[in-house]
């Protein structure tokens, strides 16, 4: 029993931290090496895709996606989808896909000349399941060790895990008032009736000894 209770909140709390680590925005410090448009056709992998951008036609299996193809100090690569997220989710409400492709594309730079800039975006990359962050938003930063602080992440974790510390509080207090006292007194009612069935099983066996006697 208390193997599947850790095996639950384990995999609750999995879940919960895949969920933040997707919505919430991170910082990318790249170099902005091309932008494009791609005619993507969808599929088992459409549930990582945004919605039609904001005033086109809905239900499409296809349409054009902006990318924008970067690089980190490094070298290694990365590629992000640039979509409207409009009313749905996750909230960031935006509507400028195609002012956000020119900034991008502004701030194109080569391997030579890099001019470093924060992409700031949600999701994940897969190579495997083509899958591809979102792209927010991109500033100009001066270089690759440029440091931005998360403030808006910092501030969401700490409600969250402010709320579900006063919940689990709130049902701590409820289980000693309410549940501990009657579980208590439900295995007391149960130790004494287990007595009372020893104490008839011994006196049923005293008289069947009676009756061997005989």
């Amino acid at each position: 029993m208390v193997y599947v209770k850790w095996v639950f909140w384990g995999t609750f709390w999995v879940l919960v931290a895949a969920f933040f680590h997707y919505t919430l925005p991170h910082n990318d410090i790249v170099r902005i090496a091309d932008t494009y448009e791609k005619r993507i056709d969808f599929g088992e992998n459409s549930l990582f895709w945004a919605k039609e951008d904001s005033g086109n036609a809905t239900g499409n299996v296809n349409r054009d996606v902006f990318f924008i193809q970067a690089f980190y100090e490094n070298n290694r690569p990365m590629v992000y989808r640039n979509e409207d997220t409009s009313w749905g989710w996750p909230p960031y409400f935006k509507f400028d896909t195609a002012n956000l492709q020119a900034e991008a594309t502004d701030l194109k730079s080569t391997q030579d000349s890099p001019r470093w800039v924060a992409v700031k975006h949600y999701g994940w990359r897969n190579e495997f399941f083509s899958i591809y962050p979102n792209a927010v938003g991109v500033k100009p930063v001066q270089g690759p060790d440029a440091t931005i602080i998360p403030w808006l992440n910092i501030i969401i974790l700490t409600v969250f895990f402010a709320f579900v510390w006063a919940i689990y509080v709130r049902w701590r207090r409820f289980r000693q008032a309410r549940i501990d006292p009657v579980l208590e007194d439900m295995g007391d009612s149960l130790d004494a009736a287990g007595d009372r069935m020893a104490e008839g099983r011994g006196r049923f066996r005293n008289w069947l000894d009676s009756w061997k006697s005989k």
